[in-house]
């Protein structure tokens, strides 16, 4: 499933065989939490902007429109006309995300709806039946993320609860697969290791969730409010006790310059809303830094956002249209700066591969690691 075909000291390049497609690593994958990329992108435009890898979000989707409505719908694959490999998050970081709006037991979590109010209640088994229904090519277990800083006391405890949760998520799919009579691994599923900044817990949790030889594994509970400094810290620690053969995904991370050192330390898949999000209030990656359209010197501007990026916005638009748009309030503004940042993440990992292939990796990385997250 997972065919390492360069590596440079930690940093690797892989093909990774899914049930949906090969996904060639390192890779970013591009955020749909709803079905969709949020700034007007439909699934058709991410092919075009060279995007392997849709995630969405099981919390949210479970909500609206429902699960078992997707699957009457073929899937999410068949509902939003994605044709690639999908991997869907397990509802775990809204465990973090809705603090304030839900409550842990063992047996789960209850959420209040963001949407209604009204509760909610899903653990291991019920996140992996929701996954099953919405057909993703990957499925993440179901998880606690916890807030950095945390105590050692409640990191250790939600550590432990998270791989007695994996276990079930675990058996839970397992028997989903038999009763619907797929072929064993139809919908692969990753474990995802806590532990907050800990290291000795990190590095037990990672032990005991490589002992289930699942079909990849995550480093979750990161970039949630810890220095980078840190999160390289916990993903070396981390990586040491990682299978070599299986792909490992950082969640939830982040900008070109995290990629980028990630890639280094030894991490094969990625996803963050920040290149969409950003996008959406003017702020573009380019191969000189992060740029703010919303700069009075870019009025009369009229050059692309980037002369070296051939993305269609870059191709048609130049930086004064697209500030004026944004200063219009016209949503069109969105659509062409989320495909912009989604092209520029999506063919940086292709020239990341690219430089691994060729053993040159190493000055890449020096090159760009903290050129491209200056503001310009």
């Amino acid at each position: 499933m997972f065919h390492l075909t360069h590596q440079e000291k930690n940093a690797r390049r892989a093909a990774f065989t899914t049930p949906h497609g090969v996904i060639e690593t390192p890779a970013f994958m591009n955020v749909a939490t709803c079905g969709a990329i949020k700034g007007a992108l439909s699934a058709f435009d991410l092919k075009e902007l060279g995007c392997q890898v849709m995630l969405c979000n099981t919390y949210h989707l479970h909500l609206r429109p429902g699960d078992e409505l997707i699957r009457e719908m073929g899937g999410l694959r068949a509902f939003t006309g994605w044709e690639g490999p999908i991997l869907t998050d397990s509802g775990g970081f809204q465990v973090f995300s809705l603090a304030k709006l839900r409550s842990i037991r063992e047996e789960g979590v209850t959420f209040a709806s963001h949407i209604s109010g009204a509760r909610v209640f899903m653990g291991p088994e019920e996140s992996m039946r929701i996954q099953s229904n919405l057909g993703s090519t990957i499925a993440m277990a179901f998880d606690e993320c916890i807030e950095n800083p945390a105590t050692r006391d409640y990191a250790e405890a939600s550590c432990a609860r998270t791989y007695r949760w994996l276990v079930r998520c675990k058996n839970e799919q397992a028997r989903i697969q038999e009763r619907s009579g797929r072929p064993p691994r139809a919908q692969l599923l990753f474990g995802i290791n806590q532990g907050s900044t800990y290291a000795d817990l990190r590095l037990r949790h990672m032990e005991q969730i490589r002992e289930l030889a699942l079909d990849g594994y995550a480093i979750g509970g990161l970039a949630v409010g810890e220095p980078k400094e840190e999160m390289y810290r916990v993903i070396e620690i981390v990586e040491r006790e990682m299978p070599k053969d299986k792909p490992r995904y950082l969640m939830g991370v982040g900008t070109p310059g995290n990629l980028l050192e990630a890639v280094r330390l030894g991490i094969d898949l990625f996803d963050c809303v920040m290149p969409s999000r950003n996008a959406r209030h003017g702020h573009l990656n380019t191969w000189q830094g992060v740029i703010n359209l919303n700069n009075k010197k870019y009025e009369k501007d009229d050059s692309p956002i980037d002369p070296r990026c051939q993305c269609p916005t870059c191709a048609r638009h130049s930086r004064a249209y697209l500030r004026h748009l944004f200063k219009a309030g016209e949503m069109l503004a969105m659509c062409l700066c989320v495909t912009h940042n989604l092209w520029f993440y999506n063919h940086l990992m292709a020239d990341i591969r690219e430089a691994i292939a060729a053993g040159r990796f190493g000055a890449f990385h020096e090159q760009y690691v903290n050129l491209l997250d200056r503001r310009v």
